[in-house]
């Protein structure tokens, strides 16, 4: 099953790339200028979050997929890596996989020399992480 945070990374990810997500059976799209700021998604990332997966929506969808953000939260789905891409994608848990990736209409994509996107950082807690590191480090040469 994809987890709440399994999909909120798959549009993000894609958002950072250009793609929008209809919302109201196709009515509008949405697409937040700023997915993350610093150590958490944006507040304009959070706000299209809290309407695509309201029910009052209709049906909401990532450009170019057929699979709604409602189904993607149901046991039938998870989320994995693009074979072409690395990218996000939904696949069902038995069956088919999807016919095409999101990233099939993007020029030039997959472009290895490009930043891929990403999630929200916390800086405190890798840098924490990489002194923990050291110090384990340092204190296994002393033994």
């Amino acid at each position: 099953m994809a987890s709440t945070k399994d999909v909120k990374r798959y549009l993000a990810y894609w958002f950072q790339l250009g793609k929008k997500v209809v919302i109201d059976n196709g009515a509008a799209t949405l697409q937040p200028r700023e997915v993350i700021r610093g150590d958490r998604y944006s507040d304009e990332f959070e706000e299209c979050w809290q309407k695509v997966t309201s029910p009052d929506m209709g049906d909401c969808y990532l450009e170019g997929t057929h699979e709604t953000i409602a189904e993607l939260l149901t046991p039938a789905w998870e989320v994995s890596a693009c074979a072409r891409c690395n990218m996000p994608i939904p696949a069902r848990n038995v069956g088919m996989p999807p016919l095409l990736c999101p990233c099939f209409d993007l020029p030039g994509w997959p472009n290895t020399e490009l930043p891929q996107p990403r999630c929200p950082v916390d800086n405190q807690e890798q840098l924490k992480s990489i002194r923990d590191r050291l110090l384990a480090g340092i204190s296994s040469k002393r033994e």
